[in-house]
């Protein structure tokens, strides 16, 4: 009898529960089992101890020539069932496979520890932008130490207003003087432009004055030729009637 070690499901919808079974290889997944040497679930969030095996009675029916289904051997795997039962097969005694095993172990261990060292770090280099923004922050809120203002001195703001006052009649006297230079040089621009405008409409008539001639001068050529034909044609009926009379 050929027999599997291989997963048995147990667990209802959308909650799977497997039971680790040796059965016969021709029965259905969810068949009779002969023996039950462990169980996974898959949902459980530690992933070290979602699974428990035992690791003797695996051990027994692998002698004795059970084979073990994918998803089994890679749970043997995560165990060490499998790399014991491959120095087990290498001929190797008890002590030098105890040996082996505590390696195994203990470069399971480091591979673990590397393994939280690396998500602290992530967690370390997220946290790092937050503190940057909160120093930000607060260099933001610190409020700004304002200057004394010094106050001005009485000859000072006599100045100043005397100053200001004297401005605007600068400027009125500059404008009213650049006003009449204005008027002056836009007059004769619109002058010039009504000139070329004029000159324009006069060209665009007389364009159309050759171009209405030369339409009418057009069928001229045409009656002449009507005429030649008119001509030919006569000639031609009075020698036919000359040639008759002369027969």
């Amino acid at each position: 009898m050929a027999t599997k070690i291989r997963l048995k499901r147990v667990g209802r919808r959308n909650r799977p529960f497997y039971r680790v079974v040796v059965m016969d290889s021709r029965n259905r997944r969810d068949g009779a089992a002969i023996e039950e040497v462990g169980w996974y679930n898959p949902i459980s969030k530690d992933a070290g101890d979602n699974y428990s095996l035992k690791e003797d009675r695996i051990l027994h029916w692998l002698k004795t020539g059970a084979q073990p289904t994918e998803i089994a051997h890679h749970l043997f795997k995560r165990a060490g069932i499998a790399y014991r039962w491959h120095l087990m097969k290498q001929g190797l005694d008890e002590k030098a496979l105890e040996k082996e095993m505590q390696k195994w172990i203990m470069g399971k261990e480091a591979a673990k520890q590397t393994k939280a060292d690396k998500k602290v770090k992530k967690v370390e280099k997220v946290e790092e932008p937050v503190l940057v923004e909160e120093t930000v922050e607060a260099a933001v809120e610190t409020p700004v130490a304002e200057t004394p203002k010094v106050p001005a001195t009485e000859p000072e703001e006599a100045v100043v207003e005397k100053v200001v006052e004297a401005k605007p009649e600068v400027t009125e006297e500059v404008v009213e003087a650049v006003a009449p230079v204005e008027e002056t040089v836009e007059a004769p621009t619109t002058e010039a432009e009504e000139a070329v405008v004029e000159e324009a409409v006069k060209q665009k008539k007389t364009d159309k004055k050759v171009k209405k001639t030369e339409k009418v001068e057009e069928p001229v050529p045409v009656e002449e030729v009507v005429e030649e034909k008119a001509e030919k044609a006569e000639k031609a009926s009075e020698d036919e009637s000359s040639k008759k009379e002369d027969k």
